[in-house]
């Protein structure tokens, strides 16, 4: 393996560990803010609310790999 390909895997892993680490601190800020007595209903909505982002940079960072992994063309000749 190239040391790009390993530069790259190495990269989608950290991204990924950090999105699922944005993700379980959301759950766990959650399970504080329950206990302390706000109600499940606004807890959930502001959960919602949390992970719009993580779902955002998740998706940029699947189209930033397809683009990635998409075959480049030749620009095509006329004879």
């Amino acid at each position: 393996m190239s040391a790009k390909k390993r530069g790259k895997s190495a990269r989608k892993r950290a991204i990924a560990f950090l999105l699922t680490l944005q993700t379980i601190l959301i759950g766990i800020n959650a399970k504080n803010r329950i206990q302390q007595g706000d109600s499940p209903i606004e807890v959930l909505i502001w959960m919602i609310n949390q992970c719009i982002p993580v779902l955002k940079q998740a998706t940029s960072f699947q189209e930033k790999q397809k683009k990635s992994l998409l075959p480049r063309h030749r620009p095509f000749k006329n004879q």
